[in-house]
This record gives structure tokens, sequence and C-alpha cells, in this order.
């Protein structure tokens, strides 16, 4: 009997507020806005170890604490060529393609490597976290790792990373036993 196991993690505190704007191919930018965002994770695995995928007490903080990281604050995609950067003593000068310039304090600014801060590409920055943060902690990874970034009720953006995608996103797997 072929099995296919998984856990689905979605809890109330996996949330965050913050503010970012994109730049699209044409070097336009929408404008400065917010949304309160909500994560929900989804691991397989092709067999129990204990009787479990992973343990929702182990998984739980991590995904509380990425969200933290980013609550409140204007996330920036360091990785996009048409965003120009300023770090200044207490502040960061942001120079998009338009023109326009925004200066912002440095402790409300969260750099993310992304080339812009979608709702896919938060997903793929979330799913990443995630996955190093487990293989760093538990010596663990999920056979597949879905992760869905809700920006507003009904509109999300969903990702499924593997772990052949894991040398992509720049998760270095720990030996194969490691892997569910």
């Amino acid at each position: 009997m072929d099995l296919e196991f998984s856990i689905k993690v979605f809890k109330q505190y996996f949330n965050f507020a913050c503010s970012h704007f994109l730049i699209f191919k044409d070097g336009t930018r929408e404008p400065l806005h917010g949304h309160n965002y909500r994560i929900a994770i989804d691991g397989k695995a092709p067999r129990l170890v204990g009787d479990m995928v992973f343990d929702f007490l182990d998984i739980k903080p991590i995904v509380r604490e990425i969200c933290n990281e980013l609550d409140h604050h204007l996330l920036l995609p360091k990785d996009n060529s048409l965003l120009k950067f300023e770090i200044q003593k207490d502040s960061i000068k942001i120079l998009p393609p338009d023109g326009s310039i925004f200066i912002i304090p440095a402790q409300d600014v969260v750099f993310l490597p992304l080339a812009n801060t979608s709702a896919e590409r938060l997903a793929i920055y979330i799913g990443n976290e995630v996955s190093k943060r487990l293989l760093a902690r538990f010596n663990f990874s999920f056979q597949s790792l879905t992760v869905e970034v809700e920006e507003t009720p009904g509109q999300s953006a969903v990702i499924t990373l593997t772990q052949e995608d894991a040398s992509l996103v720049g998760i270095q797997p720990g030996n194969q036993d490691a892997f569910c």
C-alpha cells in the first residue's frame, strides 16, 4: 500500500502586516501599500517517523518566528536590478526607476533576497526559510513543502518546493536520512 502523509498548519498567529510595492518589468511601480498576510504550510513525507510526519510543536514556532521577522516592516527586494538603495546612518534611501524617492528609518525595513515582493515571491522566501530552519534545527526536510501566502481574503499565492528545488532556492539538504 503506497501512502502519502502530510501535515497542514495554519494558525491564527501565522500572520504579518507589512508594506511593500512592486517594480514591474517596464520600470513602473505600484503605489506603496500594505497587506495583512496570512500563512499556511503543508509538508509532505513518504513515511512516518515515530508515527508523525513532523511534530506540530516544533514547526509552529518556526513559522511564527518568520512571520514576526516580517511584521510591521517595509519589505524591500534586494535583488531587483531596477531598484536602487542608499544606506544612510539611520535610514534607507529608496530610489525606484520612476524617479520617486523614499527615505525610511532603517529599523522599519527588511531586505529580502528576492527580485520583487509579490505574494508569489514571499511564498518562495517563507518556504525557503522554513526549510532551512527545519534542516538546521532538526536535520529534517519535507519531501515537498507547500506554502500559501494570502494577501487578502480569497486572494493567495501558493508555491510547492520539492527536494529537487532545494538547490534552486538555496537550501542545502543534509544526508538522505534527513528526508522523511
